[in-house]
């Protein structure tokens, strides 16, 4: 850092704002030599507006209620105290990525609503980092419900499909 304030230090830092916003950069550092043990380190930094694709996850379908059904509140208040992650068959996602039901693009599914399973089997593919990763039934079973869609976000931990 200088040891003395230059005059050209702020004219020199405001050039560079200028070129910064003018070359349409993000980032720029430089550094200014003035002598021994007498310099300028400036890092000039544009802070820009990331616009995150908006995300949707798939969640069980709520029943719509009707107005011929009076009993419909108390089905809707039962609903969410089904937790899809609390099942004791639920496959949880071991890692974030995106979710594919089908080996690729058209082919058919790996499994579906009411398939038997062999514990091992691939039930879909988890792409993480440009990487497919098969993941394996963990019990053999049942498919009762699969609770993603193909080609959607996962976290680590979503509950992917159940297997009674």
């Amino acid at each position: 850092m200088t040891k003395q304030p230059h005059e050209s230090d702020v004219a020199f830092i405001q050039a560079l704002a200028e070129l910064l916003n003018k070359n349409d950069l993000t980032e720029l550092e430089v550094k200014r030599d003035y002598g021994e043990d007498d310099s300028l380190e400036v890092r000039v930094v544009r802070q820009t507006a990331m616009m995150a694709a908006p995300v949707t996850y798939a969640a069980p379908a709520a029943p719509v209620p009707t107005a011929a059904a009076p009993a419909a509140p108390a089905a809707a208040a039962a609903a969410p105290a089904e937790d899809p992650a609390a099942h004791p068959g639920a496959v949880p996602s071991p890692m974030v990525g995106t979710a594919y039901l089908a080996p690729e693009p058209g082919a058919d599914p790996f499994v579906s609503v009411g398939a038997q399973v062999r514990e091992g089997q691939t039930l879909l593919i988890i792409e993480a980092m440009k990487t497919m990763n098969h993941i394996p039934a963990p019990k053999s079973g049942t498919v009762k419900r699969i609770l993603v869609d193909d080609a959607t976000p996962v976290e680590y931990g979503t509950p992917l499909m159940i297997i009674e």
